[in-house]
Protein backbone atom coordinates (compact mmCIF):
# COMPACT_ATOMS: atom_id res chain seq x y z
CA UNK A 1 0.00 0.00 0.00
CA UNK A 2 0.98 3.45 -0.62
CA UNK A 3 2.44 5.70 2.57
CA UNK A 4 -0.32 7.87 2.03
CA UNK A 5 0.82 10.66 4.89
CA UNK A 6 2.11 13.10 2.25
CA UNK A 7 -0.96 12.82 -0.35
CA UNK A 8 -3.20 15.18 -0.70
CA UNK A 9 -5.84 13.18 -1.91
CA UNK A 10 -5.28 11.17 2.35
CA UNK A 11 -7.06 11.52 5.29
CA UNK A 12 -3.73 11.71 6.95
CA UNK A 13 -3.07 14.66 4.86
CA UNK A 14 -6.58 16.52 6.16
CA UNK A 15 -8.90 14.50 8.54
CA UNK A 16 -12.56 15.98 7.25
CA UNK A 17 -14.01 15.25 4.16
CA UNK A 18 -13.43 17.41 1.26
CA UNK A 19 -16.13 19.55 0.49
CA UNK A 20 -16.90 21.80 -2.76
CA UNK A 21 -20.21 22.83 -4.88
CA UNK A 22 -21.05 21.91 -8.31
CA UNK A 23 -23.83 25.08 -8.83
CA UNK A 24 -25.36 24.82 -5.47
CA UNK A 25 -25.39 21.05 -5.28
CA UNK A 26 -23.05 20.58 -2.24
CA UNK A 27 -20.68 17.44 -3.62
CA UNK A 28 -19.53 15.23 0.05
CA UNK A 29 -22.55 16.19 2.08
CA UNK A 30 -25.25 14.27 3.83
CA UNK A 31 -27.57 13.87 0.78
CA UNK A 32 -26.36 11.86 -2.39
CA UNK A 33 -26.10 13.36 -5.73
CA UNK A 34 -27.23 11.28 -8.95
CA UNK A 35 -26.13 12.13 -12.20
CA UNK A 36 -28.03 11.33 -15.11
CA UNK A 37 -28.38 11.59 -19.41
CA UNK A 38 -27.48 9.39 -22.09
CA UNK A 39 -24.27 7.52 -22.91
CA UNK A 40 -24.45 10.10 -25.46
CA UNK A 41 -25.84 13.42 -27.05
CA UNK A 42 -27.52 12.47 -30.58
CA UNK A 43 -30.07 15.33 -30.93
CA UNK A 44 -31.86 18.60 -28.69
CA UNK A 45 -34.70 16.67 -29.08
CA UNK A 46 -33.58 13.15 -27.27
CA UNK A 47 -31.32 15.61 -24.84
CA UNK A 48 -34.33 17.37 -23.68
CA UNK A 49 -36.71 15.05 -23.40
CA UNK A 50 -34.04 12.61 -21.59
CA UNK A 51 -33.48 15.97 -19.40
CA UNK A 52 -36.77 16.28 -18.17
CA UNK A 53 -37.39 13.03 -17.31
CA UNK A 54 -34.65 12.89 -15.28
CA UNK A 55 -34.78 15.53 -13.74
CA UNK A 56 -38.86 15.06 -12.87
CA UNK A 57 -37.23 11.99 -11.14
CA UNK A 58 -35.00 13.92 -8.82
CA UNK A 59 -31.47 13.74 -10.92
CA UNK A 60 -29.26 16.53 -9.72
CA UNK A 61 -26.76 17.09 -12.55
CA UNK A 62 -27.07 16.38 -16.51
CA UNK A 63 -24.86 14.31 -17.93
CA UNK A 64 -24.44 13.46 -21.53
CA UNK A 65 -21.09 12.42 -23.98
CA UNK A 66 -20.41 14.88 -27.08
CA UNK A 67 -16.73 12.97 -27.71
CA UNK A 68 -17.31 9.70 -27.49
CA UNK A 69 -14.21 7.75 -27.10
CA UNK A 70 -15.26 3.83 -28.75
CA UNK A 71 -13.21 0.93 -29.02
CA UNK A 72 -14.63 0.37 -32.94
CA UNK A 73 -13.30 3.51 -34.99
CA UNK A 74 -16.73 2.92 -37.16
CA UNK A 75 -18.95 3.23 -33.89
CA UNK A 76 -20.61 6.48 -33.23
CA UNK A 77 -17.67 9.32 -31.84
CA UNK A 78 -20.83 11.57 -30.50
CA UNK A 79 -21.44 15.27 -32.07
CA UNK A 80 -18.61 16.67 -30.88
CA UNK A 81 -18.88 20.36 -30.09
CA UNK A 82 -22.38 20.73 -31.36
CA UNK A 83 -23.41 17.92 -29.28
CA UNK A 84 -21.50 20.13 -25.81
CA UNK A 85 -23.36 23.07 -27.46
CA UNK A 86 -26.74 21.02 -27.05
CA UNK A 87 -25.87 19.68 -23.35
CA UNK A 88 -24.63 22.89 -22.61
CA UNK A 89 -28.00 24.62 -23.56
CA UNK A 90 -30.25 22.34 -22.54
CA UNK A 91 -28.26 22.20 -18.84
CA UNK A 92 -29.14 25.95 -18.56
CA UNK A 93 -32.81 25.33 -19.57
CA UNK A 94 -33.64 23.25 -16.62
CA UNK A 95 -31.19 24.31 -14.76
CA UNK A 96 -29.05 21.33 -14.37
CA UNK A 97 -25.01 21.22 -14.39
CA UNK A 98 -23.60 19.11 -16.90
CA UNK A 99 -21.35 16.18 -16.65
CA UNK A 100 -19.06 15.02 -20.21
CA UNK A 101 -16.00 13.20 -20.39
CA UNK A 102 -12.96 15.14 -22.32
CA UNK A 103 -10.83 13.22 -24.84
CA UNK A 104 -7.52 15.17 -24.95
CA UNK A 105 -5.86 18.47 -23.55
CA UNK A 106 -6.88 20.66 -26.83
CA UNK A 107 -10.20 20.54 -25.52
CA UNK A 108 -9.44 20.97 -21.75
CA UNK A 109 -9.89 25.82 -22.55
CA UNK A 110 -13.32 24.71 -23.82
CA UNK A 111 -14.12 22.50 -21.30
CA UNK A 112 -13.26 25.33 -18.63
CA UNK A 113 -15.49 27.51 -20.01
CA UNK A 114 -18.33 25.31 -20.99
CA UNK A 115 -18.54 22.28 -18.84
CA UNK A 116 -19.57 22.08 -14.74
CA UNK A 117 -17.87 18.88 -13.81
CA UNK A 118 -15.25 17.60 -16.32
CA UNK A 119 -14.97 13.75 -16.38
CA UNK A 120 -12.20 11.87 -16.85
CA UNK A 121 -12.84 8.24 -18.64
CA UNK A 122 -11.46 4.83 -18.21
CA UNK A 123 -9.09 5.11 -21.04
CA UNK A 124 -7.34 8.56 -20.10
CA UNK A 125 -7.48 7.39 -16.13
CA UNK A 126 -3.78 7.34 -16.39
CA UNK A 127 -3.10 10.29 -19.12
CA UNK A 128 -1.05 11.74 -16.71
CA UNK A 129 -0.39 15.33 -19.07
CA UNK A 130 -3.42 15.73 -19.19
CA UNK A 131 -4.48 14.92 -15.01
CA UNK A 132 -1.32 17.62 -14.53
CA UNK A 133 -3.57 20.21 -17.15
CA UNK A 134 -6.56 19.28 -15.19
CA UNK A 135 -5.23 20.45 -12.52
CA UNK A 136 -4.61 23.95 -13.48
CA UNK A 137 -7.87 24.98 -14.07
CA UNK A 138 -10.25 25.15 -11.49
CA UNK A 139 -13.69 23.45 -12.83
CA UNK A 140 -14.54 20.54 -10.87
CA UNK A 141 -13.02 17.19 -12.11
CA UNK A 142 -14.81 13.37 -12.14
CA UNK A 143 -12.00 10.89 -12.25
CA UNK A 144 -12.88 7.19 -12.96
CA UNK A 145 -10.60 4.59 -12.44
CA UNK A 146 -9.27 2.67 -15.59
CA UNK A 147 -9.73 -0.23 -17.03
CA UNK A 148 -7.31 -2.50 -15.30
CA UNK A 149 -5.93 -0.22 -12.41
CA UNK A 150 -5.53 -0.69 -8.42
CA UNK A 151 -7.27 1.77 -6.24
CA UNK A 152 -3.81 2.70 -5.51
CA UNK A 153 -3.10 3.66 -8.68
CA UNK A 154 -6.10 5.42 -9.45
CA UNK A 155 -5.48 7.63 -6.03
CA UNK A 156 -2.21 8.52 -7.43
CA UNK A 157 -4.06 9.85 -10.59
CA UNK A 158 -6.30 12.00 -8.77
CA UNK A 159 -3.01 13.16 -6.62
CA UNK A 160 -1.97 14.37 -10.38
CA UNK A 161 -4.85 16.78 -10.47
CA UNK A 162 -4.93 17.63 -6.51
CA UNK A 163 -0.88 18.94 -6.48
CA UNK A 164 -1.25 20.93 -9.58
CA UNK A 165 -3.88 23.32 -7.84
CA UNK A 166 -7.16 22.05 -8.44
CA UNK A 167 -8.45 20.48 -5.28
CA UNK A 168 -12.11 19.86 -6.49
CA UNK A 169 -11.84 16.27 -7.44
CA UNK A 170 -14.41 13.41 -7.52
CA UNK A 171 -13.49 9.48 -7.63
CA UNK A 172 -15.98 7.60 -9.58
CA UNK A 173 -15.62 3.49 -9.72
CA UNK A 174 -16.74 2.18 -12.89
CA UNK A 175 -15.85 -1.34 -12.80
CA UNK A 176 -12.63 -3.10 -13.62
CA UNK A 177 -11.97 -5.11 -15.96
CA UNK A 178 -11.48 -9.06 -15.02
CA UNK A 179 -11.78 -12.66 -16.33
CA UNK A 180 -15.67 -12.53 -15.39
CA UNK A 181 -17.70 -11.65 -18.24
CA UNK A 182 -21.35 -12.32 -16.89
CA UNK A 183 -21.76 -8.61 -16.76
CA UNK A 184 -19.51 -6.08 -18.38
CA UNK A 185 -17.11 -5.09 -15.37
CA UNK A 186 -16.48 -6.61 -12.28
CA UNK A 187 -17.86 -3.89 -9.51
CA UNK A 188 -16.03 -4.50 -6.64
CA UNK A 189 -17.96 -3.26 -3.51
CA UNK A 190 -14.09 -3.01 -1.50
CA UNK A 191 -12.88 -1.41 -3.47
CA UNK A 192 -15.53 1.46 -3.22
CA UNK A 193 -14.98 0.80 0.86
CA UNK A 194 -11.40 0.93 0.84
CA UNK A 195 -11.22 4.32 -1.51
CA UNK A 196 -13.65 5.85 0.58
CA UNK A 197 -11.51 4.85 4.10
CA UNK A 198 -8.06 6.00 2.27
CA UNK A 199 -9.57 8.97 0.64
CA UNK A 200 -10.70 12.33 2.02
CA UNK A 201 -12.42 13.08 -1.70
CA UNK A 202 -15.61 12.01 -2.32
CA UNK A 203 -16.76 8.71 -4.20
CA UNK A 204 -19.07 8.47 -7.03
CA UNK A 205 -20.16 4.86 -8.84
CA UNK A 206 -21.52 4.44 -12.09
CA UNK A 207 -22.98 1.29 -12.00
CA UNK A 208 -24.11 1.53 -15.53
CA UNK A 209 -20.39 0.96 -17.08
CA UNK A 210 -19.69 -1.92 -14.27
CA UNK A 211 -23.31 -3.54 -14.98
CA UNK A 212 -23.37 -3.24 -18.86
CA UNK A 213 -26.84 -4.63 -18.95
CA UNK A 214 -29.62 -2.65 -17.87
CA UNK A 215 -31.35 -5.08 -15.70
CA UNK A 216 -28.27 -5.48 -13.20
CA UNK A 217 -27.85 -1.29 -13.18
CA UNK A 218 -30.63 -0.94 -10.31
CA UNK A 219 -28.88 -3.40 -8.25
CA UNK A 220 -25.52 -2.49 -8.18
CA UNK A 221 -26.47 1.08 -7.61
CA UNK A 222 -28.63 0.69 -4.82
CA UNK A 223 -25.30 -1.57 -3.33
CA UNK A 224 -22.75 1.49 -4.31
CA UNK A 225 -25.49 3.50 -1.64
CA UNK A 226 -25.12 1.19 0.91
CA UNK A 227 -21.44 1.50 0.72
CA UNK A 228 -20.80 4.46 0.71
CA UNK A 229 -20.90 6.54 -2.18
CA UNK A 230 -21.68 10.12 -2.66
CA UNK A 231 -22.97 10.38 -5.66
CA UNK A 232 -24.02 7.82 -8.42
CA UNK A 233 -23.73 8.19 -12.56
CA UNK A 234 -26.29 6.81 -14.51
CA UNK A 235 -27.21 6.53 -18.08
CA UNK A 236 -30.21 7.31 -19.04
CA UNK A 237 -31.92 7.60 -22.74
CA UNK A 238 -35.56 8.47 -23.80
CA UNK A 239 -35.58 5.34 -26.32
CA UNK A 240 -32.97 2.81 -25.15
CA UNK A 241 -33.59 0.53 -28.00
CA UNK A 242 -32.87 3.29 -30.58
CA UNK A 243 -29.45 4.79 -28.79
CA UNK A 244 -26.66 5.12 -31.12
CA UNK A 245 -24.14 4.10 -28.32
CA UNK A 246 -24.22 1.42 -25.38
CA UNK A 247 -28.27 1.07 -25.90
CA UNK A 248 -27.98 -2.20 -23.54
CA UNK A 249 -27.37 -0.60 -20.23
CA UNK A 250 -29.16 2.46 -20.42
CA UNK A 251 -32.23 2.73 -18.72
CA UNK A 252 -35.82 4.48 -19.99
CA UNK A 253 -36.49 7.15 -17.93
CA UNK A 254 -39.61 5.05 -16.33
CA UNK A 255 -36.58 2.74 -15.32
CA UNK A 256 -34.81 5.34 -13.68
CA UNK A 257 -37.57 6.62 -11.94
CA UNK A 258 -38.29 3.14 -10.47
CA UNK A 259 -34.64 3.02 -9.44
CA UNK A 260 -34.34 6.47 -8.00
CA UNK A 261 -37.66 5.47 -5.72
CA UNK A 262 -35.52 2.60 -4.43
CA UNK A 263 -32.32 4.17 -3.97
CA UNK A 264 -34.20 6.65 -1.44
CA UNK A 265 -34.97 3.87 0.67
CA UNK A 266 -31.87 2.60 0.75
CA UNK A 267 -30.39 6.08 1.37
CA UNK A 268 -32.30 6.47 4.12
CA UNK A 269 -31.41 3.18 5.90
CA UNK A 270 -28.36 4.39 6.14
CA UNK A 271 -29.15 8.01 7.59
CA UNK A 272 -28.70 9.60 4.06
CA UNK A 273 -31.09 11.12 1.44
CA UNK A 274 -31.08 11.69 -2.15
CA UNK A 275 -30.97 15.12 -3.00
CA UNK A 276 -33.49 16.19 -5.09
CA UNK A 277 -32.57 18.48 -8.20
Amino acid sequence: MINKNKYRFSREFEKTDKRFSIGERLVHGNEILIIAGPCSVESKEQMLETAKGVSKAGASLLRGGAFKPRTSPYSFQGLGVEGLEILQNVGKKLNMPIVTEIMNTELIELYSEKVDLIQVGARNAQNFDMLKKLGMQKKPVLLKNGLGTTVNEWLMSSEYILSNGNDNVILCYRGTRSIENATRFSMDIGAIVVAKESSRLPIAVDPSHAAGRKEFVKDFALAAIAAGADMLEIEVHNNPEKALSDKEQQLSIEEFGELMDDARVVAKAIGRKIRKG
